[in-house]
């Protein structure tokens, strides 16, 4: 049974950067799409960043252009999230996710399949 491990969320000013990790302890994650998404208190979880397994290439929602890096690590079995330029707004649980039918990563909610159990980023002064 794949199982996500989502780490690095934590209180951090405005302007401010965290480095959140993603791994799949016995499993690598270069096989799958993997895809980050967020859930704000209130509302609906939505997609951030996704990553591809074939061609390592990357997408981003409006909101975390510029300011967020999603990046595989083959070696060790770790996709990443950089983000930077923090914002009140980006306060949320984040989650990593793998789509395991595809290595062309979209940031469809529905299209995910397994799921880590999240981590809290807080951005507040």
């Amino acid at each position: 049974q794949l199982q996500l491990v989502e780490s690095g969320g934590g209180l951090v000013q405005p302007g401010g950067s965290l480095r959140l990790s993603c791994t799949a302890p016995g499993f690598r994650l270069d096989y799958w799409a993997i895809g980050w998404f967020r859930q704000a208190p209130g509302k609906e979880r939505e997609g951030v960043s996704c990553i591809s397994s074939r061609d390592d290439s990357t997408k981003y929602a409006d909101s975390v252009k510029g300011r967020f890096t999603i990046t595989r690590d083959g070696t060790e079995h770790m996709v990443y999230l950089q983000m930077n330029s923090l914002k009140p707004e980006d306060t949320a649980v984040y989650y990593c996710a793998t789509d395991q039918r595809t290595r062309v990563c979209d940031m469809v909610l529905n299209d995910y399949d397994s799921w880590g159990q999240g981590t809290q980023v807080t951005v507040s002064s």
